[in-house]
């Protein structure tokens, strides 16, 4: 291996070396030339935004690159107005992933020490790390996920001086690509991840550790109102219409209306270049006539844009980085009553987009300046091993992508000619108050969050005079959770807000009812409750069905009797009918049944969604033991949780927006040859599933094969389909070593995936 690892440090000098290039800040200064798609050169620092189209009166500016910081994926800004950035340097090292389980991660602090608008200073503030992945700075300490954990990091000076293991099984399940992050620290005062199902909130020296609805892929972000906003790698924008912490209590209920919801449906792509180095490149659709990806097959980091330096037109505007397609997309959302919809900016073309193959956007965020920040990770290879197609790597191979290593920028967009300043953040209790009236909501945040990270009591009653105030919705509604946070909001103040005009403002209020409720103030939220469902407030009746729970431990009499009330006010409104279902976990059979003689329509929607939970519900109780197979299969049982499980379930019913069931799949249970067949090579949809066509975006369009990964032998497979084959209440024969030998040989050569047609024709 010595000469191996030489050679490998050399290459690595080298590619420093290419990627020096580090200069003042660069805006766009020419259209983009032609692409030679024999090559895939590196392009300087200060030459990549000649490359680069971005929309009409805006310019990107080049504020850090190498060596300041390699491989970006994540960053946080502080109090000062530095950024804390993960550098992800151990990802995909080669097309095999060798040695990515090194300890080559970093988290830095880059610092603008002459305030001239770029980044200039380097400081190391944690190394040591395998694949990190995202950060959260909060009471003077920084929250790092480094799977398959989250740690919590005591700094003083910039160092590290104590470390807690907040949850040990952060990220236990799934690959790189599918592994939970984000880290959001939320108008709740909650901190909340893409991937991921948990929430997490400090309190004292202590971490609680909730459940949730799960969310998203890579990135996560919130509007004004702290609604969340995610999606998975072939989505544009997926996101919820209530506030996150309800809804997520009944098990047996896979989904709820008005979490999960699609956005902005439209997927479709339109990069500057050709793509012919995506992972599916050669399937038909993929890549439109002149070789460009025509939709969405890495899509991350959706980004809510709340700065106050763009203009109006671009408020309520979600973003997201496509760094297969090497572009930024532009959404407009709006929203009806609670229904929050959008379409994409433009047709035709993007508003930001390169011909550099290299330009890998994977993180967007809001700045302390208004600008939109964007993490490149300036990489070759951006397709994790696990799902790395001969194709691809033949891809990488002929244009050399996989070196060099050592590169990565970060921009911020800026309306063309506009003066901005990196706004810091005083530690003053009047100045802090004042800051969360700011149009910019990145300060309003920050505002929230340093006031309650310094434990500012001197706040209080200023804060309580800014929620009396009408006019300014949304410092009212940041003081409202900033003294939740400081725990000392009272119950006057949250029932006088419960009757605001504004529907914001009541919506907060409604949500702050579960930090607040105590057995003495319960009775007055009964009542203030009950007021609005006399009022007719629509808007409201899914927060009070959401609430029930939260009110049912103080009086279980008038919980209960919100529920049916809801039901025969709201029958045939799906978003009611879900929030009511939240709360009747193992008793839906004996609501419905007292629900029969009020609710006897057996078409509406409270009747129709009760009955699919029960019989979810009971079709579970069927299943086999899932520790019984694991003993039986446990490589299977293994490769299941780090690599099928993210996109089909841990119940093997799929996930909307990703995959189909695997559970009674006639596909699984069936012809195994079918079977193997897919896993080996893939699929790509439509899909019959027992009588149901599943195709995008119900679904993701295509399941990569891993047929090609190296990590995973034949004997490997073979246990992860007998595995699949015999859970939940599946029952078929068991796959051999030797099975997959022989569809190995049948197709050997093949690189692309299977249809549903071509698999059914191949008897």
């Amino acid at each position: 291996m010595r000469p191996y690892i030489y050679a490998f440090l050399i290459l690595g000098v080298f590619t420093l070396y290419q990627c020096q290039s580090y200069k003042k800040a660069t805006t766009v200064v020419s259209k983009p030339g032609p692409v030679d798609l024999t090559s895939s050169p590196v392009v300087p620092a200060d030459q990549s935004i000649s490359k680069m189209e971005v929309e009409e009166g805006f310019e990107v500016q080049l504020i850090a690159s190498e060596p300041l910081v390699t491989t970006p994926v994540a960053m946080s800004f502080d109090k000062k107005g530095r950024m804390w950035v993960v550098e992800m340097n151990g990802y995909m090292p080669d097309t095999l992933g060798t040695g990515e389980d090194k300890p080559t991660g970093n988290i830095v602090i880059l610092e603008d020490k002459n305030k001239d608008g770029v980044f200039d200073d380097r400081k190391v503030a944690i190394d040591g790390l395998v694949l990190p992945r995202s950060i959260c700075l909060i009471e003077g300490g920084i929250l790092v996920a480094e799977p398959p954990s989250l740690w919590y990091y005591e700094l003083k000076d910039d160092k590290p001086v104590k470390k807690t293991l907040v949850d040990p099984k952060y990220a236990t399940e799934g690959n790189v690509e599918h592994q939970p992050n984000g880290l959001l620290r939320n108008l709740d005062n909650w901190i909340y991840n893409a991937k991921s199902s948990k929430r997490y909130r400090k309190q004292g020296d202590s971490w609680l550790i909730d459940d949730t609805h799960f969310r998203g892929q890579w990135g996560i972000s919130q509007d004004n109102y702290g609604r969340l906003y995610y999606n998975d790698n072939s989505s544009n924008v997926q996101g919820d219409y209530f506030s996150p912490g309800f809804g997520a209590a009944n098990k047996n209920q896979r989904g709820v209306a008005g979490y999960y919801e699609r956005t902005v449906p439209n997927n479709r792509t339109y990069p500057i270049r050709p793509n012919p180095g995506v992972n599916r490149g050669y399937m038909k659709g993929t890549l439109d006539d002149s070789l460009r990806l025509a939709n969405f097959t890495a899509a991350c980091s959706p980004l809510i844009y709340r700065g106050d330096l763009f203009g109006k037109d671009y408020d309520f505007n979600a973003f997201v980085a496509e760094p297969s397609g090497n572009l930024i997309k532009r959404n407009i959302i709006k929203e009806n009553g609670y229904v929050a919809k959008g379409e994409q900016a433009y047709k035709g073309r993007e508003f930001v987009a390169s011909t550099d193959e290299r330009f890998r956007p994977v993180s967007l965020y809001n700045g302390p300046d208004g600008a939109l920040y964007v993490l490149d990770m300036y990489r070759g290879i951006i397709q994790h091993k696990t799902y790395v197609t001969p194709y691809l790597a033949n891809q990488i191979k002929m244009r050399n992508l996989t070196l060099p290593l050592n590169c990565g920028r970060i921009y911020k967009i800026v309306p063309k000619g506009k003066k901005t300043a990196m706004a810091s953040i005083p530690d003053d209790a009047r100045q802090l108050v004042a800051m969360l009236s700011s149009p910019n909501g990145y300060l309003r945040d920050k505002a929230q969050q340093t006031l309650i990270d310094n434990k500012n009591k001197v706040a209080i009653p200023l804060l309580k005079q800014v929620i009396k105030q009408t006019g300014k919705p949304l410092q009212v509604i940041h003081a409202l959770w900033t003294l939740e946070g400081l725990h000392a909001l009272e119950t006057n103040e949250v029932l006088a807000l419960l009757k605001s005009q504004e529907w914001p403002v009541r919506m907060q209020a409604l949500t702050v009812i579960p930090s607040v409720i105590s057995l003495s103030s319960a009775p007055l939220y009964v009542a203030a409750l009950q007021q609005l469902l006399d009022n007719n407030d629509e808007l409201a009746a899914p927060y009070i069905g959401f609430l029930a729970a939260d009110l049912k431990p103080f009086n279980e009499k008038a919980a209960d009797g919100f529920l049916v009330d809801l039901a025969k006010k709201y029958p045939d409104n799906a978003y009611v009918a879900d929030a009511v279902i939240s709360n009747l976990a193992y008793r839906e059979e004996t609501f419905k049944k007292s629900l029969a003689a009020v609710v006897p329509d057996s078409d509406l929607k409270i009747n129709k969604q009760l009955q699919k939970v029960i019989t979810a519900y009971k079709n579970t109780q069927k299943n086999r033991n899932p520790e019984l197979l694991a003993r039986q299969f446990p490589k299977g049982s293994a490769i299941f949780r780090s690599t099928c499980q993210t996109c089909h379930g841990a119940d093997g019913n799929g996930t909307p927006s990703l995959a189909p069931p695997l559970n009674k799949s006639q596909w699984v249970t069936g012809d195994k040859n079918k079977l193997i067949s897919i896993v080996l090579f893939g699929l790509t949809g439509p899909i019959n599933v027992n009588g149901h066509v599943y195709e995008a975006p119900e679904v993701a369009g295509d399941m990569p094969g891993i047929g090609h990964n190296d990590e995973l032998n034949d004997e490997d497979i073979a246990q992860l389909l007998s595995f699949i084959r015999q859970s939940w209440q599946n029952d078929a024969a068991k796959v051999d070593k030797k099975d997959i030998l022989n569809i190995r040989s049948k197709y050997k050569g093949r690189q692309k995936t299977f249809t549903m047609e071509e698999l059914d024709s191949n008897k």
